[in-house]
């Protein structure tokens, strides 16, 4: 996997991404040869219309990445990938168009735009087809050894048959120490030099997914296959890693004050997303303000009652707030207590139901935004009653409270609505992985990665 800004991205997927990039410029340039021809223009240099080319390309490209054509569900099924590339494609050129407006004279020819469309389709399917058929085999996929045989080690057996893997696992060794889950493990006494076992099977990565490390850590050999290149990894991290979450069943105190990740370095980075959150919140504030104003105006007619809802939550280091939002539910759905909402849920109205659908109802909290209550992008605030009761169940519950609360967040994302406890852990898993290894490029990944949730709201209620 590639690093990026302390997020992993898988090769396959790396390769695919350049691959696209490839084809949108050979797209974008065929269409205009195409036009020109047709209209009896001399092409010119491809450098006269560098600017329209790289438009074209970044703004498709943008518009993949938002859709999620880079996502598990996209890179195994075909029918999935093709829907959300028109999709997409549709969006870019869309962007394009607006861009050509805002920018007279750019070159962004309508009908030109229109071939570059017709032929991005057919190379991006293509390349999917061709491409896509390699991306599971075991050339993108890392050959992983796994010292341990108990739940640890079935837990990575189950994550690598998963469609999507990047890794597979080449061999089980168990370490005698406790019972043996996985069956198929080789038993520790029957390896000579664990080391040269390791390079006979062409292994690149060590994971240690051992019970009780007392006593059971091959530390010579671990260290002789670490300065022969293998990477080791322990089991948390490589969890870690390859989910995007961070594990709660594996993870303790000190793998968390040890590891990577919450660096006291981010006093660039928290200016620059203050200072982002100022300038969109403003703008975005005042494009939606129209819509703002007629959905309030229906809410009332909808059902009697405020056209807007606050609710205390709780924000950074602990500290409450007042939450406002467009009211999506009876004013009486509270009048037993708080509690999270369910499917087909009684308590929202009829609008209700459509605004939360395509999440109009979360504009006014942009407000909070700008007044530095909130971030664009952040763990989703809860109220005090949810956050009390989480604290006392869920470990590590009070640190996704250690980063300003968010409108989006990578556990919305990657994990759908929840309302029961279990939920609530799932989404803490994300909200730590967030917390821990924050930076402006996992911020606006999980910006354009909103589009999808909202053209896709699976988990909306």
């Amino acid at each position: 996997m590639i690093r990026l800004f302390k997020h992993y991205i898988p090769n396959a997927v790396v390769l695919l991404a350049l691959c696209d990039i490839a084809l949108l410029f050979l797209a974008g340039e065929l269409g205009w040869q195409l036009r020109a021809s047709q209209i009896g223009m001399t092409p010119g240099l491809l450098s006269d219309r560098s600017f329209s080319m790289i438009a074209f390309v970044a703004m498709v490209w943008i518009a993949m990445v938002s859709v999620g054509l880079y996502g598990s569900d996209a890179l195994r099924s075909l029918r999935f990938a093709c829907s959300r590339l028109l999709v997409a494609i549709s969006l870019g050129i869309i962007a394009v168009s607006v861009l050509d407006y805002l920018v007279p004279g750019s070159g962004l020819w309508r009908s030109t735009l229109l071939y570059a469309m017709a032929f991005a389709v057919m190379c991006l399917i293509g390349n999917r087809l061709v491409v896509g058929k390699f991306l599971g085999t075991s050339t993108f996929r890392r050959r992983v050894m796994v010292l341990g045989a108990g739940m640890h080690a079935m837990r990575l057996k189950k994550l690598s048959e998963k469609d999507g893997s990047g890794f597979s696992i080449v061999s089980f060794v168990g370490m005698n120490e406790g019972e043996q889950i996985v069956k198929e493990a080789i038993a520790r006494s029957a390896v000579h030099d664990l080391g040269k076992f390791a390079e006979n099977l062409g292994v690149s990565e060590v994971v240690l997914a051992l019970e009780e490390r007392r006593n059971s850590l091959p530390l010579k050999d671990l260290l002789r296959m670490k300065t022969t290149g293998v990477h080791i990894n322990d089991f948390s991290s490589f969890v870690e890693r390859e989910t995007g979450r961070v594990d709660l069943d594996s993870v303790n105190p000190s793998w968390l004050i040890f590891s990577d990740g919450f660096s006291s370095g981010r006093m660039f980075s928290s200016a620059a997303k203050r200072m982002f959150d100022i300038l969109a919140s403003g703008l975005l504030l005042l494009l939606t303000l129209p819509i703002i104003v007629l959905f309030a105006i229906l809410v009332k007619l909808d059902n009697k009652g405020p056209a807007f809802f606050r609710q205390p939550r709780v924000g950074l280091f602990g500290q409450t707030f007042d939450v406002i939002k467009l009211r999506s539910m009876r004013t009486d759905a509270e009048k037993d207590g708080v509690k999270w909402a369910e499917e087909n849920d009684p308590r929202i109205t009829r609008l209700g139901r459509f605004i939360r659908k395509v999440r109009i109802d979360e504009l006014p909290q942009t407000w909070s935004v700008l007044k530095g209550e909130m971030s664009f992008v952040g763990p989703r605030p809860e109220v005090p009653k949810f956050v009390t009761d989480l604290e006392e169940q869920l470990p590590y519950y009070a640190e996704r409270h250690m980063v300003k609360p968010g409108i989006t967040g990578w556990a919305q994302i990657n994990y759908p609505y929840g309302a029961s406890i279990e939920d609530a852990r799932h989404k803490l898993e994300y909200d730590l992985y967030y917390a821990k290894n924050y930076t402006p490029f996992l911020d606006l990944l999980i910006l354009l990665q909103t589009l999808r949730v909202v053209l896709w709201p699976e988990g909306a209620r």
